[in-house]
């Protein structure tokens, strides 16, 4: 059993985002895995990189469509997208340069973004997308 576990509550009613959601945590999980493993620097580093590409590409799809939709809160939105990428971005470089390890602390912040994103951000956004009807 991995750090984090999809339940009912993470589903926006929103198919494709879910399973988006639901592939960042397989990432965690994998990540996850790997540093309690003990694998190889390469190998989480791969995996930490494959994570920072998937949030690019999930968080890309909402933002279409947030434009496509006219969503209102749209701007707070991508701001914390930024937020996000900036802060994964930085534990990579300080994880390439061997200034940082993949710790427990980092798996928890991790763990933590996605949960209070998904169960905040994101569940709001949820009821004006299904208006627009994106399922």
């Amino acid at each position: 059993m991995g750090r984090m576990t999809w339940v009912d509550a993470y589903s926006v009613g929103i198919r494709t985002i879910d399973e988006q959601h639901k592939k960042l945590i397989a990432l965690i999980n994998k990540l996850d895995d790997a540093m309690a493993k003990g694998h190889g620097k390469e190998a989480v580093g791969d995996i930490l990189n494959e994570l920072i590409t998937y949030c690019g590409t999930h968080f890309g799809n909402e933002e279409r469509l947030f434009d496509k939709h006219g969503y209102p809160d749209a701007e707070s939105h991508k701001e914390k997208h930024k937020k996000m990428t900036a802060k994964v971005l930085d534990v990579q470089r300080q994880y390439k340069a061997g200034k940082m390890n993949i710790t427990f602390e980092v798996m928890d912040f991790l763990q933590n973004w996605l949960d209070k994103h998904i169960l905040g951000t994101d569940k709001k956004y949820a009821p004006f997308l299904q208006s627009k009807g994106e399922m």
